[in-house]
């Protein structure tokens, strides 16, 4: 069994990796006098982060909640329409619906990559239904086909929430293309991070400009200080965008540092059969965002949290469903959703960052197999 021989007492779950390029970039920021929402690398970022997703427009914000919510807004999303949802995701999925006026309507996942159910999506389309909002959970791409398919014969828009998925493919195309337009996060867990931050990519040019007059106080450039509606301050610093545009710089390294740290988690806890690592569906290629796991049945993930907690390796829950919390369960309509809470009551991610070296995954696996044999061996 593997020891510990590295100095740290602490391996959180994820922490950014910020090298001497961030660093270049924030300080050129910072001494052009640009720190709030004019300069030089908000565009820069825009256009780069458009060129990563292989889409004609990206429109950068405050963060990733906001870009969702403009998004719905910009497509005049609002009072009496539905929006279908997975239960199974952060809140903030149903959160911006609910900003926009309209309803959440939530559907079950599938067991096979943790996203949203296609079949359970076609079976919650109402009259009222406006647009679909898959996510992308912990990196791996929903199935976007069928979902794509049913938006179609149905006149919806698809929004896809890829906060956690910068870099996954879904039969080699980006997400974040796919539908008529995706939002990403740049939050300090994510795999590029501009501390916080946000970017919505389309390639309907109509949406991106509606987008880019709303986050701007509705506000256009060759009349200012004349507003025709409300909109809103939902724009990225300067500061934000340069760590954001040196970390989209170093993409490909990091990425393959993510899929790198899973694979190194397959090889070391591959051959438990009472663990169940993150789906990769054969037409997908995930970020790996978080690495998981799926529990077994008859054990807690609180009292395995607990025991990784004090050998210093830090952990989490999964997501609870929405269709459960308080906010928003006033939303449920009756459903079923026996894979969201199964996923949920069983899940746990591990420390995913990309500072992680393979002696520091070995000894993380080994203490994760330590502690569930002893708890198995008492179950």
């Amino acid at each position: 069994m593997a020891e510990k021989t590295d100095a740290r007492k602490f391996y959180p779950i994820a922490e950014p990796d910020i090298g001497e390029l961030e660093i270049e970039y924030v300080t050129d920021a910072v001494r052009s006098g640009w720190v709030s929402s004019l300069g030089r690398y908000v565009e820069e970022f825009e256009r780069g982060f458009a060129d990563f997703c292989h889409t004609r427009h990206a429109v950068s914000t405050a963060n990733g909640t906001v870009a969702l919510h403009l998004t719905l807004a910009a497509l005049g999303i609002g009072p009496g329409d539905e929006v279908i949802v997975p239960s199974l995701t952060f809140i903030a999925t149903a959160s911006a619906v609910i900003y926009a006026g309209a309803t959440p309507v939530f559907v079950d996942s599938e067991p096979q990559t943790w996203c949203l159910d296609p079949a359970a999506v076609e079976r919650a389309i109402t009259p009222r239904t406006r647009a679909i909002i898959p996510v992308h959970l912990y990196g791996h791409p929903a199935d976007m086909d069928p979902i794509l398919d049913s938006a179609s014969r149905h006149n919806l828009i698809v929004i896809e929430d890829a906060a956690e998925s910068h870099g996954a493919t879904y039969k080699g195309r980006m997400t974040g293309g796919l539908g008529s337009a995706g939002i990403f996060s740049f939050y300090g867990n994510k795999l590029i991070t501009s501390g916080e931050g946000g970017m919505i990519v389309t390639n309907d040019s109509a949406l991106a400009e509606r987008a880019n007059f709303l986050h701007d106080h509705a506000m256009r450039p060759e009349t200012r200080y004349y507003h025709s509606e409300i909109g809103y301050n939902y724009r990225i610093t300067n500061l934000q965008a340069a760590l954001g545009l040196a970390q989209l710089r170093r993409v490909p390294e990091l990425i393959a540092r993510k899929r790198q740290i899973m694979n190194w988690y397959r090889e070391f806890l591959g051959e438990r059969e009472d663990l169940k690592l993150n789906p990769s569906m054969p037409w997908a290629e995930s970020s790996f965002w978080m690495v998981c796991a799926i529990l077994p049945s008859r054990l807690e993930p609180d009292s395995m949290m607990k025991d990784l907690r004090a050998s210093g390796i830090d952990s989490r829950p999964f997501f609870k469903p929405l269709h459960t919390l308080p906010p928003t369960g006033k939303y449920d309509n009756g459903g079923r959703f026996p894979i969201a809470e199964d996923l949920s009551r069983r899940g746990l991610s591990f420390p995913c960052g990309v500072k992680l070296t393979r002696q520091d995954v070995e000894f993380i696996c080994s203490t994760i197999k330590r502690v569930l044999d002893n708890k198995t061996s008492r179950a």
